[in-house]
């Protein structure tokens, strides 16, 4: 017979471990000392314990690993076609185009690709029917799934208009184009949340509300939702923002009898990287993608350590490429579907976001909707308030980013490497309503030495 391990020790209690740490930290107050508050009003303990875990519902995960996804921005079809099959040949598993022109040729595009084995997403910025249907019938013929992300709503959040005059006609063309077979059309831009500063609550019930409109008035929606996601450094809780995503959409969409599991795109976050010691962008964006794979992302897309100043390049393509590669095939992070399950702290921290962003969303529901409190601005000044509390910790150093606010290289030269503008543009025109605007953490210091740099050249 099997003998158990640690069969001599007898189990110990969670009120004796914390007598325990009490009489080490010799009259220090253990919840002064030990427990710290997040910023989504969670409280975080130094350890859990199975006699303290609540029941709690198992959040759904992905069926088969993650893919590394390769960006390509479409100017040039033969340029990117190439692009397309170097990256799958170098490691790539799944592309995700950018396309702005609607008259571009999907055929001459993809025909190259081995498209029984990866996923191919289009990211889109306009309307078109046509193009729609031709990637369609291009997916049919080939018996391939294509996802294309259209995000009408998400375009409203972001650029403060509709992608064309009246928010009915988006929903009516989402609507006419819901039968095509072999294609998602529907996507959430749930990256933009977390880019200009929401905290996770907000990011996970914006999401929501935000999926809650097309649910709302999209009919005969027979393919999964796409959600894009930016992934911080908060490693642990951003692997439960996952887990808790996956498992309220589940709730919400089965109420309108949509039975398809969301399927996730997770990206870094812009807020944290830096442009001074940019390196360190590499370290940043490592955890990041770890916390994606493992809370169950689909698809991860990395950023490259240089992509807030330099265009894009193959070296920088192929070193965000080959951590993901590194991930999968050395760290195995893709071999166990479900790795967090029975950690705890991390199931924990799933049912307390999944509960704060589900009292959020039935507040924002019982309070007109998400169009609605975007319109009348209050999802944008929360977002900004949480922003705005965020920088604040950065700029009394609460926060860190080495190399930026700590320990930063001051002989580090930038201003000759700038190939595109890394700050926020402010581009006046006529919104509908006032957009969701992304920021860096770190702007504001970094325009600074900049402006020294440049001070120092002329004189």
């Amino acid at each position: 017979m099997a003998k158990k391990l640690f069969g001599d020790f007898e189990p110990i209690s969670s009120k004796q471990w914390k007598q325990q740490i009490q009489f080490e930290l010799k009259g220090a107050d253990y919840n002064e000392t030990l427990i710290w508050n997040s910023p989504e009003d969670i409280k975080v303990k130094p350890f859990y314990h199975n006699d303290e875990a609540r029941d709690s519902i198992r959040a759904p995960h992905r069926n088969k690993p993650f893919s590394n996804c390769q960006d390509i921005f479409v100017h040039d079809v033969d340029k990117s076609a190439y692009r397309a099959l170097d990256s799958i040949k170098r490691g790539a598993e799944s592309i995700r185009f950018t396309v702005q022109d609607q008259n571009i040729d999907i055929t001459k595009l993809l025909h190259n690709l081995p498209l029984d084995g990866i996923n191919i997403y289009f990211e889109l910025n306009f309307l078109s029917a046509a193009f729609i249907e031709s990637v369609s019938k291009f997916a049919s013929e080939n018996n391939i799934h294509i996802h294309i992300l259209l995000d009408p709503v998400g375009h409203l959040a972001k650029q403060g208009n509709w992608m064309t005059s009246a928010s009915k006609d988006n929903f009516d063309f989402i609507n006419s184009l819901s039968a095509l077979k072999n294609i998602s059309l529907l996507s959430i831009d749930s990256a933009l949340y977390q880019n200009a500063g929401g905290t996770i609550v907000q990011q996970l019930a914006y999401s929501l509300s935000h999926a809650n409109e097309y649910l709302n008035r999209i009919t005969n929606i027979g393919q999964p939702f796409t959600f894009k996601v930016a992934i911080g450094s908060n490693y642990f809780f951003e692997i439960a923002k996952l887990r808790a995503l996956r498992l309220l959409f589940s709730l919400i969409a089965k109420e309108y009898g949509h039975t398809k599991e969301c399927h996730i795109i997770a990206v870094p976050s812009k807020r944290n990287k830096t442009l001074y010691d940019y390196n360190v962008n590499m370290l940043r964006t490592t955890t990041e993608c770890m916390s994606a794979i493992l809370g169950g992302a689909d698809a991860v897309s990395n950023m490259p350590y240089d992509a807030l100043y330099h265009k894009s390049n193959e070296f920088g393509e192929r070193i965000s490429r080959n951590q993901l590669l590194i991930l999968k095939h050395e760290s195995y992070l893709d071999k166990v579907a479900n790795a967090p399950d029975g950690s705890y702290y991390i199931e924990n921290l799933t049912q307390q976001l999944a509960e704060k962003a589900l009292a959020l969303f039935k507040e924002i529901e019982a309070n007109g909707g998400f169009l609605y409190q975007l319109g009348e601005g209050t999802i944008q000044r929360k977002i900004n308030e949480s922003a705005e509390n965020e920088q604040q910790l950065f700029d009394n150093g609460q926060e860190t980013l080495l190399g930026t606010n700590k320990h930063p290289n001051l002989s580090d030269r930038m201003a000759h490497e700038m190939e595109l503008f890394p700050f926020v543009k402010i581009t006046p025109r006529k919104t509908l309503i006032k957009p969701i605007i992304e920021k860096r953490l770190s702007e504001k210091m970094e325009q600074t030495r900049l402006a020294e740099e440049k001070s120092v050249g002329k004189s």
